[in-house]
């Protein structure tokens, strides 16, 4: 009756399989979503207006003058 040593080591192979597609589609959609966060915050970026930006770098040049 011993260990089946040949279906162990294929259901081995098989989880392994599995698990590295799920964590490349887990990447590839983590890399999708960064674009999109990124596409989003370059567009807000654009609807400020000019004093808005201004008073951006204000802020950004004071803050970096504090440390």
């Amino acid at each position: 009756m011993g260990i089946m040593y040949g279906q162990f080591i294929q259901t081995v192979i098989d989880f392994l399989i599995i698990a590295l597609s799920i964590f490349i589609v887990i990447r590839v959609i983590g890399r999708f979503r960064r674009k999109e966060a990124e596409k989003e915050a370059e567009e807000k970026k654009e609807i400020l207006t000019k004093e808005q930006q201004l008073l951006t770098e204000i802020r950004d040049l004071l803050k970096e003058k504090k440390e």
